[in-house]
C-alpha cells in the first residue's frame, strides 16, 4: 500500500523504502449505542448524564447486563472504549440501592448491603478510577483506595464504612486475606469484584494472581454461605485479547462470559512500520549496527512536535523514556527554543499530583510531546492524541493496539508509527505486518499449577482457612500432591478435616507476587545510605553485578559492589553515556519429557529440565549508537534453575541431506536458537528476557543436534509450552525473520543475541536458514 503523503510529511521524512517498510490503515468505526437498562436506578443514570454520558455503547450495556444477572464477565475492547462504565454500572447501582434502603429505615439492621472490591495492577490506575467514581458525585457511594500508602489510622474506617474499595493484588495478599476476620462484614456484603487490566496478569505474575483469586473466592464462599449472595460476581476489563473469556476463566477458576465487539467510535489510524537505517558502527564479529530505536523515535518526535502535533512515544524502559525526551529537547532547541519546554518524560516514580499535572498539560496542549514507559499504558488518563510512536515491540499485540489506540481525537484521523529495535522479532514484524493485523491477538499465558507458585499459595490459603478435601478441585490436579509434600516439609499438618497451617512464620510472607523467589536483595546508595529498592536474588547477576548500570526512577547508578552474603548491592549515582548487558553460558539437562510430536525425522519435545547458568562477563554499550565500548569479565557462581523447556531433536542424516556438513552444525544451531528466542514472543505473551536457550551439535541426553528454549522462571511460566503448541508458526516466523534481514553474515536484527556468553560465535546465518527448512519440512 502506498504511503499517504500527509503521513510522510508529518513524520518528517521523504518516502524511503529502506526505512518505511509498510503502511497499514485501521479503518474508522462508528458508534453503536444502547439505551440505559431498566434495572439501573435513575439517580445513577442522572449521575452519568451530569458528565455528558447520555447514550452508552452497546458493549458497555452487554457486559453490565451479564454482571447484573449474576454471571462472571470480561469486557475486552479497545483503548478509550469506555470499559470502566461497564463494570461501574452494576456495582454502583447495587451500592446505591442498598444505601437507599438503609436511609429509608435507619433503625433496622441491614445485612444485605452491597460493597465492591476493585483490583488494579498499579496504584496509579486505582487513583484514576477513584477520581472517576468520585466525579459522579453519588452521595451514597463511599469510594476509597486501600493500599500500602493508606494511612494506618484510616484503614479501620475504610474496612467498616467504605462500600467501594480500590486495592491491588499485593494489598489483597498481604493485608486483606490474612486478616479476613477483620473484614467479615465486608466479605458478607461483597457483590462485585472488578479486575481491571486483566490482560496484564501473565507469566509468573499471572500465575500468582490466579492463585490469589482462588484464595479470594474461598474466603468469599466462607462468609457468603447462607446469604443472598454466596459468591460475588467477577467483572474484568481487558485489552483486546484472544479468547478473553477462557483466559479470565483460568485466572479466577470459574466459567466466564465475554464481550469483545467494540461499539465505540474511532477515527481511522494510519500505522507506519519504520526500520532504522544501518550505520557504519560495527558490532560483534564486524556486524553492522542499526541506528537505535531511541534515537530514531526522538527524531520523529521532534518532527511531530515542531509541526504542533500532540504525540506520545511509548518505550519499555524508564531509561529509554528519559533518553527520548532528552534527545528530542536537544533537537528542538536547535529549531525553536520555545519548544523544548513543551516536551516531557512520563514514567513511574512520579508523585500522583505530578503525574496528573503532566496528563492535564498534554490534554490542554501545553505539552506537545511525551515519552512514556510502556508500563504506564495501564494508568495513563490520556486519550485523543494526534499521534503515537511505539519504540520497539511492546511485548504483545494487545499492548501495541492499546498504545496506538491512544491516537485519535473525537473521531478524527490519527497516525502511529512502530519503530523497530535491532532484534529478530522487530525485524520480522516490520517486514510482516500481517503477523500483527491478520491474526488474532495472542492469548494471555500463565500457569497456575506451577509448583513453585502454587505451593506457597496453598500455605497461605491453609493459614487463612484450613483446606478441606472438597476444595482441592479449586487449586487444580497437582494440589493434593503438593499439600502432602508441604506436610512432609513441616509447613502443614493433615487432619481428617483437611490441611492446617502449623508453621510459626507468616504464610503470606512466603509469596512474592511480583518476583521469582530467592529472597530480596537491598539496593543501597553508597553516598547517602538510603535504600533505593530491592531486587529478586536471581536478577542480581544480570542487573546488579559489580560494574553494572542500575536505573532507579530514571536515575542511573553504578554498582560498586554485589555482596551476596549480606544480600546487599552498593551503588553510586552517575550520569553515564552507556548501558550494560550481562553475558552468560548455560548447560541444560533433560529431567522428564511430558509431551512429544514427530515431524518426520525431527522430534519436538516439551518437559522438565535443569538449567545451570553462569554470568561470565558484561559489555558496556553506547546509549545512542549501541556501539560496544568494552567488555569486562565477572567471577560469579553458577546457579541452577528447574524449569520447563521445548526442544527440537534433529537427525544428522537430515542435515547432511540438506547439504550441511558437520563443521556447519554448531553455527547453524546457535544462530537458529538465538533467532527462535527472539521470535517466541510472537506466539507467547513473553519478553525476550523471560526465556533462554541452549543449542549443541551433540547433547548428552539426546545424542544428536538439539535446540532448547526454556522458561527463565522456576517451575516454568507457560511460555515454552506455548512454543511447543505453536511450534510450526513460531519456527516459520523465525526463518522468515532471518531471511528478511539484509545483513550478510548475521547481526543483532537476526541471529546475534545481547546475552550470548560465547560472544555470538559461532553463528552461520545461511546454515541456520537451511536448518530451519529441515525442521519445518514435515512440520504439522
Amino acid at each position: 500500500m502506498a504511503a499517504p503523503n500527509s503521513l510522510i510529511s508529518l513524520l518528517g521524512r521523504t518516502p524511503d523504502p529502506e526505512q518505511l517498510r509498510h503502511v497499514h490503515t485501521i479503518p474508522a468505526r462508528k458508534a453503536v449505542n444502547e439505551p440505559w437498562p431498566g434495572w439501573v436506578h435513575p439517580d445513577v443514570v442522572a449521575a452519568y448524564g451530569s458528565l455528558g454520558i447520555h447514550e452508552p455503547y452497546r458493549h458497555q450495556i452487554q457486559a453490565a447486563d451479564l454482571a447484573h444477572s449474576g454471571q462472571h464477565v470480561v469486557i475486552a475492547t479497545g483503548t478509550a472504549s469506555g470499559k470502566s462504565l461497564a463494570y461501574q454500572l452494576p456495582a454502583l447501582d447495587a451500592i446505591h440501592r442498598s444505601e437507599l434502603r438503609v436511609l429509608s429505615d435507619p433503625g433496622k439492621i441491614h445485612d444485605d448491603g452491597a460493597v465492591t472490591l476493585y483490583l488494579s495492577p498499579t496504584k496509579a490506575l486505582a487513583a484514576d478510577q477513584l477520581a472517576a467514581i468520585r466525579s459522579l458525585k453519588l452521595p451514597t457511594v463511599r469510594a476509597e483506595t486501600y493500599d500500602g500508602d493508606t494511612d494506618v489510622s484510616a484503614r479501620r474506617w475504610i474496612r467498616d464504612h467504605a462500600n467501594f474499595i480500590l486495592a491491588n493484588p499485593d494489598m489483597l495478599h498481604f493485608g486483606i486475606l490474612p486478616n479476613h476476620t477483620w473484614w467479615a462484614r465486608f466479605f458478607r456484603r461483597l457483590r462485585y469484584v472488578i479486575v481491571d487490566e486483566a490482560h496484564s496478569y501473565r507469566g509468573v505474575f499471572g500465575s500468582h494472581v490466579a492463585n490469589l483469586m482462588r484464595r479470594l473466592r474461598r474466603i468469599c464462599a466462607y462468609y457468603g454461605a447462607g446469604t443472598s449472595f454466596p459468591e460475588p460476581v467477577f467483572i474484568a476489563a481487558s485489552a483486546t485479547a484472544s479468547d478473553p473469556g477462557v483466559s479470565f476463566g483460568r485466572l479466577i477458576g470459574a466459567p466466564v462470559r465475554e464481550v469483545s465487539e467494540d461499539c465505540s467510535p474511532h477515527g481511522s489510524t494510519t500505522v507506519a512500520f519504520w526500520e532504522p537505517a544501518l550505520t557504519d558502527v560495527k558490532g560483534e564479529n564486524g556486524a553492522k549496527q542499526r541506528r537505535t530505536a531511541v534515537a530514531e523515535t526522538a527524531d520523529i518526535l521532534a518532527n511531530l512536535v515542531s509541526s504542533r502535533v500532540r504525540t506520545i512515544a511509548f518505550i519499555k524502559s524508564r531509561r529509554g523514556a528519559e533518553s527520548i525526551a532528552s534527545i528530542t529537547k536537544r533537537l528542538l532547541d536547535e529549531v525553536d527554543p520555545s519548544l523544548p519546554g513543551r516536551v516531557a518524560a512520563y514514567r513511574s516514580g512520579y508523585l500522583p499530583e505530578e503525574r496528573r499535572a503532566l496528563e492535564q498539560a498534554l490534554r490542554s496542549g501545553q505539552l506537545l510531546g511525551v515519552s512514556s514507559t510502556s508500563a504506564l499504558e495501564l494508568g495513563i488518563d490520556i486519550s485523543g492524541l494526534d499521534a503515537v510512536l511505539v519504540a520497539g515491540w511492546p511485548g504483545t499485540r494487545a499492548s501495541l493496539f492499546q498504545q496506538i489506540g491512544r491516537a485519535g481525537r473525537a473521531g478524527q484521523d490519527a497516525i502511529a508509527a512502530f519503530v523497530a529495535s535491532d532484534d529478530p522479532l522487530d525485524t520480522y514484524l516490520v517486514n510482516h505486518p500481517e503477523a500483527i493485523f491478520d491474526v488474532s491477538v495472542e492469548a494471555t499465558v500463565f500457569d497456575p499449577g506451577n509448583p513453585y507458585v502454587l505451593g506457597p499459595h496453598l500455605c497461605a490459603a491453609a493459614a487463612e482457612l484450613p483446606i478441606g478435601p472438597a476444595e482441592l478441585g479449586l487449586f487444580g490436579p497437582t494440589a493434593e500432591g503438593l499439600l502432602d509434600r508441604l506436610v512432609v516439609q513441616g509447613y502443614l499438618r493433615k487432619r481428617p478435616a483437611g490441611w492446617f497451617w502449623t508453621h510459626p512464620e507468616s504464610a503470606a510472607g512466603m509469596v512474592n507476587l511480583r518476583a521469582d523467589g530467592g529472597g530480596p536483595v537491598s539496593i543501597v546508595d553508597a553516598e547517602t545510605g538510603s535504600l533505593l529498592g530491592t531486587m529478586d536474588s536471581p536478577q542480581t547477576h544480570y542487573q546488579a553485578h559489580t560494574g553494572a548500570i542500575y536505573v532507579h526512577q530514571g536515575d542511573s547508578y553504578l554498582v560498586e559492589d554485589l555482596n551476596e552474603a549480606d544480600h546487599c548491592v552498593m551503588v553510586r549515582r552517575v550520569n553515564p553515556d552507556f548501558y550494560t548487558t550481562a553475558r552468560d553460558v548455560t548447560q541444560i539437562e533433560v529431567l522428564e519429557t511430558s509431551r512429544s510430536v514427530q515431524w518426520g525425522d525431527i522430534t519436538v519435545h516439551f518437559g522438565d529440565v535443569k538449567v545451570t547458568t553462569q554470568v561470565v562477563s558484561f559489555q558496556r554499550k553506547a546509549l545512542i549508537s549501541n556501539e560496544i565500548l568494552g567488555e569486562e569479565p565477572l567471577d560469579l557462581g553458577a546457579r541452577d534453575l528447574f524449569t520447563k523447556a521445548v526442544w527440537f531433536v534433529v537427525d544428522n542424516r537430515s542435515l547432511h541431506g540438506a547439504g550441511l556438513v558437520e563443521a556447519e552444525f554448531p553455527g547453524a544451531l546457535h544462530a537458529a536458537e538465538h533467532a527462535a528466542i527472539g521470535l517466541l514472543p510472537l506466539v507467547a505473551s513473553s519478553d525476550r528476557w523471560d526465556i533462554g536457550g541452549v543449542s549443541t551439535a551433540l547433547h548428552a541426553d539426546t545424542g544428536v543436534p538439539t535446540i532448547f528454549v526454556y522458561d527463565g522462571h522456576p517451575g516454568g511460566a507457560g511460555f515454552a509450552e506455548r512454543g511447543f503448541e505453536k511450534a510450526k508458526i513460531w519456527l516459520t516466523a523465525t526463518r522468515e525473520a532471518i531471511k528478511a534481514c539484509e545483513c550478510d553474515a548475521g547481526c543483532p536484527s537476526c541471529v546475534q543475541s545481547p546475552k550470548c556468553g560465547n560472544k555470538n560465535n559461532p553463528l552461520d546465518k545461511a546454515a541456520a536458514i537451511t536448518l530451519l527448512d529441515v525442521l519445518l519440512k514435515d512440520a504439522s
